[in-house]
């Protein structure tokens, strides 16, 4: 018979990046924690269970039908830059960088398995992108072999419309060395160069 601790490692291991070692100081972290914080911690994963949905134009997380970034007037919804998840869109957001708006794709193509352009929100983006009169879509989506077939894909949808479509840049990161960067990075690097 599996012991109550037992199981709370078990449970904690399915959290992504999360091995033996890592559940089990959770596990006795929890295991010590007051009951309040252990409170809280359960309310809060019952919260978001329970209110959070998708936003009704840009399909981020949010818990009401519009996003704080699509209420936000001061953002330039002329500019859309297109995501595959969720967690991309913070990762942009942290670096401060960027004043348009979004879309959330929850995915990108894979045709192996069995994902094409309507089991993504890419019949969304591209309504999205005339009704709202978009100037400019960049494509901020993973250099994977996937990412780049659906960046194809929608650069495609658009190529008749008077929409700008641009694609952030990917090479050597910040702090990088040269001699430890893949070839595949290496040649993006140099054909997003720019000029000084």
């Amino acid at each position: 018979m599996i012991s109550p601790l037992e199981k709370l490692v078990k449970a904690l291991k399915k959290f992504p990046g999360v091995g033996e070692k890592t559940a089990t100081r959770y596990a006795f972290y929890i295991l010590n924690a007051d009951k309040s914080e252990i409170d809280f911690l359960v309310k809060a994963i019952e919260v978001v269970k329970r209110d959070l949905r998708l936003c009704s134009r840009c399909f981020h997380l949010t818990d009401q039908d519009l996003c704080d970034i699509c209420r936000d007037l001061r953002r330039d919804g002329k500019r859309l830059c297109v995501v595959e998840s969720p967690l991309d869109l913070l990762a942009i957001e942290k670096s401060g960088q960027f004043k348009g708006v979004y879309h959330v794709l929850h995915g990108v193509m894979a045709p192996l398995d069995g994902i094409g352009p309507g089991e993504i929100r890419l019949n969304e983006l591209l309504s999205r992108v005339k009704e709202d009169q978009v100037n400019e879509v960049i494509l901020a989506l993973n250099p994977t072999v996937e990412g780049e077939s659906t960046a194809a894909y929608i650069r495609d949808q658009l190529k008749n419309s008077d929409v700008i479509i641009s694609r952030i840049a990917y090479g050597i990161p910040v702090g990088g060395s040269l001699e430890y960067s893949d070839p595949l990075t290496l040649g993006r690097a140099f054909e997003y160069r720019i000029k000084m």
